[in-house]
């Protein structure tokens, strides 16, 4: 396998529900645009709480019924490196950005980002099934604009 030309991290506060749905959602687009291998993805939460976990059952449940397959996938922290590693960070919503920014060097803040369409991704945890398939059409559409995005860059 070649070494990926773009990589992007996506995070949420615990690395269980959305960045790990966000993670499979584009790892699948970009899988049908034949370009998942020139890509690495990867998802970490701000809070290192769930650590080694898998996603919450919920997100995968939820996912599995639209092709998506979360259940390899193991939260992990965000860590200090991870600025340096990818070339784009993708905050949930707006306190994951305010904190991705707090922690990120000034020379590399331009890589932080919401999706695009500066999309923000409510926390599906506390709330009914409503909210994961919410999620879920947040995070297709923003996504599919990412995906493309990539192309782009990559072609």
């Amino acid at each position: 396998m070649s070494t990926p030309e773009l990589s992007i991290l996506f995070v949420c506060t615990g690395n269980i529900c959305r960045s790990p749905t966000a993670e499979g959602v584009l790892r699948h687009q970009l899988e049908a645009l034949g370009i998942a291998d020139r890509v690495r993805v990867d998802s970490a939460g701000v809070q290192g709480w769930h650590a080694g976990e898998a996603p919450d059952e919920r997100s995968q449940d939820h996912a599995r019924k639209r092709g998506y397959e979360l259940c390899d996938q193991r939260a992990r922290a965000l860590r200090p490196d991870d600025f340096e590693r990818f070339d784009l960070l993708v905050a949930m919503d707006g306190g994951h950005l305010r904190e991705l920014r707090r922690r990120c060097p000034a020379a590399l803040q331009h890589r932080i980002s919401l999706l695009p369409g500066e999309i923000e991704v409510p926390d599906p945890y506390y709330g009914g099934p409503d909210g994961f398939e919410h999620v879920l059409d947040l995070l297709e559409s923003g996504c599919r604009r990412l995906a493309q995005i990539a192309a782009g860059r990559l072609s």
